[in-house]
């Protein structure tokens, strides 16, 4: 690269970067993504990103992953960091999960294991954030951060957006068209691809041998770092669905709820409650109007459901999936008698599996009848719908499909309302 570069260097740390940890460490774009193939040296790379500074009075940067277990695993990002910083004048809070440097600059670990957990950086100020195995993040839970890098007039660190990861998970698709895909993405965000050959520090045989006993498509991941390698189902394609601005008047629409949350504790993570709005034009197009999700205590998904009813337009019809048993039909009684009294409200007693009800809904967006409508809701549901039915989570594919198969059911009785 030349002799005339300069990284800004300190002598917390203590590993000389590899050739692509240096292109990383170079660069002054506000965004940049490391790595894509696992052994690439991605952890080693940000934790050295966020240190670049830490010399400057009042830098304050932030490194992230998905739950707090990832960050503390042996040889992950805490773990690692100590192995640095231990032996210097560096000191660490186990209560805040900080580094303080003796210029009073600090680097901070956190993590975003459910929607929602960005919220909690709101009153925060950084000059460094740093996601660690991107894809496992929501796009808006990263974009939000950006609200977060801001400095004050004449500091002199630049503002960064750093992450690093492999190809997969549930973030797949808008990190490849973020950083990736060069018919998408702004020049502007940098792709360093390294690979395992490109870090020296590790064993390569030995890890090469560990790789060679995945399945083809997660080897393909993360030995070459393929972007194209998904682990996908045959049910959905995105490339089915045109999105819309607005939808025709006149339609006959319907909420449909998939009532399968349990409220998140500890490292689990349990399924949503999801709730799927779709409309049915005379002309036979189906448009998913809005889906959205949320996991909570019983009473945090009642009032969720109870306000989603509020906001909806009236001629929406609510309907429920009714579980088997005396409890199913308990749960749906409450919910007409206390939670939806007022509204039109209908169980649905569904049969078959999942795959199965998603199947007419499938058949119908591949010939291009179903719209999405522009919303912020859309890239979660297209990463659970190309994953259906062997991702991770089904919640809102269920309730889409759910709701398609109420609008368009002929000739049962009880729901004659649905299709005039």
């Amino acid at each position: 690269m030349g002799t005339n570069l300069i990284v800004p260097w300190t002598d917390y740390i203590p590993h000389t970067p590899t050739g692509k940890q240096l292109g990383f460490l170079l660069l002054d774009t506000p965004e940049a993504l490391y790595g894509g193939a696992a052994g690439g040296g991605k952890s080693d790379a940000l934790l050295m990103a966020a240190l670049q500074y830490v010399h400057v009075p009042g830098y304050s940067a932030l490194l992230l992953r998905k739950t707090y277990s990832d960050l503390a695993l042996p040889g992950a990002l805490m773990s690692r960091a100590v192995e640095w910083l231990a032996p210097s004048d560096a000191t660490w809070s186990g209560n805040s999960k900080r580094w303080m440097f003796p210029s009073g600059a600090s680097l901070t670990f956190g993590y975003l294991d459910q929607a929602g957990s960005e919220y909690r950086y709101q009153s925060s100020e950084f000059q460094y954030i740093g996601f660690d195995e991107l894809t496992q993040f929501r796009e808006n839970q990263y974009r939000y951060l950006f609200s977060r890098l801001r400095r004050l007039e004449g500091q002199p660190v630049p503002l960064r957006m750093r992450a690093a990861s492999n190809p997969g998970g549930v973030g797949h698709e808008w990190v490849r068209q973020r950083f990736v895909d060069k018919d998408v993405r702004n020049y502007d965000r940098i792709f360093i691809p390294a690979t395992l050959a490109d870090n020296p520090y590790l064993d390569q045989q030995a890890y090469l041998m560990s790789l060679d006993q995945l399945d083809p498509i997660t080897k393909r991941q993360l030995l070459n770092g393929d972007w194209t390698a998904r682990h996908g189902g045959d049910k959905f394609h995105r490339e089915w669905f045109d999105i819309v601005d607005a939808v025709p008047a006149g339609l006959t629409k319907i909420r449909y709820w998939d009532m399968a949350a349990t409220e998140p504790k500890g490292n689990r993570d349990p399924d949503y409650t999801a709730g799927a709005l779709l409309g049915l034009s005379s002309e036979g197009i189906t448009y998913i109007i809005d889906v959205r999700r949320m996991r909570g205590s019983p009473g945090a998904v009642e009032r969720h459901v109870r306000i989603t009813a509020e906001t909806d337009s009236p001629e929406v019809t609510i309907t429920m999936e009714q579980e088997p048993g005396a409890s199913g039909v308990a749960n749906i009684d409450h919910f007409r008698r206390k939670i939806l009294q007022g509204y039109t409200f209908y169980p649905d007693r569904v049969s078959g599996s999942k795959e199965v009800r998603a199947s007419p809904l499938s058949s119908q967006a591949e010939a291009g009848n179903v719209k999405l409508v522009r919303g912020p809701w859309i890239p979660d549901f297209l990463d659970e719908a190309e994953t259906f039915p062997t991702g991770d989570h089904d919640d809102m594919v269920d309730a889409v499909s759910g709701a398609y198969n109420r609008l368009t059911f002929k000739g049962r009785p009880g729901v004659r309302w649905l299709v005039g």
